[in-house]
């Protein structure tokens, strides 16, 4: 028998490529041990505090805070690219019942560049617009998947720029418009989720732009990695278990079952930050905002409230994320399958700032394997293989 080979190269193994820097970048800084995010050298909680998602998305694509001006302007570029070819609608009429959201928005992604005159031009200039494009027309497509599969008409965007993309979703998605708290808070989330360093799906795009792909099969690949379970669903999981504990009162119950059985928690837990995820705080201060709005709905604020606690006297566990934003989404009415494009919406913008870093100074990403397979051997005709 051939002695089996364990490593064939002299580089260090670092299993989920955990710890390894793989880029440089100006765009964000995670400092895990202290619980700190920052947008550009801009703190998240007080950018969550007195910043739009406009104003952070022209933070993330151009380096810094943009004056009045330049954000009039931006705004002005949003608005006019909100609207989605006819066609695109009409193709998304097609996609068959029961199709998952995260599919459905990676096949409108992809379809976006055969409608844009653009897509191979690899200018800045027409990247930049590429990017801005991507970031207007994302909650149009999620929102009109949804009104489509409930057998409704999708609703046009708004093209007035005084109209934030958090108000225009909300009015796409319910055919009315939301409460101000409701555009306020959801304009929030699209801040504290818009940028992560290097998480699953940023790198994806970065490693499709590395090879000089156009800027949409870098983003579909962003909005492909993110469908998985193991990165953007975990808020979909997450309200999962917030409805299938159903009352403050079983919440006890429910973890002690979860840990007796040696179930994952969602919503719990980090592999970058060694403390409190810092968004965190944000957004379990928008759920009681939004549940203090909504009698109606309160009920889930409580609920997570009790299971935060909870599961921190067992285990010690912070929660991230993932966790409170479950309930401030179901508490706006956004159907639970549709959280992960949520997510996405507000991803487009870290995921197009990327991007263009990446094609600023480019270089093939292409990393090694550890190889443990056999080592030399004969190969043997096939009629003499026993």
């Amino acid at each position: 028998m051939q002695k089996e080979m364990t490593t064939v190269t002299e580089e260090a193994f670092h299993e989920g490529l955990e710890g390894v820097v793989a880029a440089e970048s100006s765009i964000c800084l995670i400092d895990g041990k202290n619980s700190r995010l920052m947008y550009r050298g801009y703190d998240i909680h007080e950018l969550a505090a007195g910043s739009t998602f406009e104003e952070t998305a022209y933070l993330l694509l151009c380096g810094k805070l943009p004056s009045k001006k330049e954000l009039a302007v931006f705004c002005e570029q949003l608005a006019s690219e909100r609207a989605v070819p006819e066609g695109l609608l009409k193709f998304i009429a097609t996609f068959p019942k029961g199709v998952h959201p995260m599919a459905a928005l990676r096949s409108a992604v992809s379809v976006l560049a055969f409608y844009d005159s653009e897509a191979e031009d690899k200018s800045v200039e027409a990247n930049f617009r590429k990017a801005v494009r991507l970031i207007a027309k994302t909650p149009t497509l999620v929102a009109a998947f949804e009104r489509l599969r409930s057998g409704a008409q999708p609703v046009e965007p708004k093209r007035d720029a005084s109209w934030s993309a958090s108000k225009n979703f909300l009015m796409m998605m319910k055919g009315k418009e939301g409460t101000a708290v409701e555009d306020k808070m959801l304009d929030k989330y699209l801040i504290l989720l818009a940028e992560h360093d290097l998480n699953a799906s940023t790198f994806a795009s970065r490693i499709a732009a590395s090879t000089t792909s156009d800027i949409y099969s870098a983003i579909a690949a962003g909005v492909g990695t993110l469908k998985g379970d193991l990165h953007g669903s975990a808020n979909t999981r997450t309200m999962e278990s917030l409805l299938a504990i159903g009352d403050v009162s079983k919440v006890e119950t429910f973890v002690d079952q979860a840990l007796a059985a040696k179930k994952k928690l969602m919503g719990f837990g980090h592999r970058v930050y060694k403390g409190p995820d810092p968004r965190a705080a944000d957004l379990k201060e928008m759920a009681r905002t939004l549940a203090a709005s909504n009698a109606a709905q309160a009920k889930w604020y409580a609920i997570s409230e009790k299971l935060e606690k909870t599961v921190w006297e067992r285990k010690k566990l912070n929660c991230n994320v993932d966790f409170y934003s479950a309930s401030v989404l179901y508490t706006l009415g956004v159907p639970v399958d549709l959280f992960t494009p949520l997510f996405a919406m507000s991803r487009m913008a870290g995921w197009t700032a990327h991007v263009l870093e990446q094609y600023q100074n480019n270089r093939l990403i292409r990393p090694v394997s550890h190889y443990t397979g056999s080592g030399p051997r004969p190969y043997v005709s096939i009629q003499d293989r026993s």
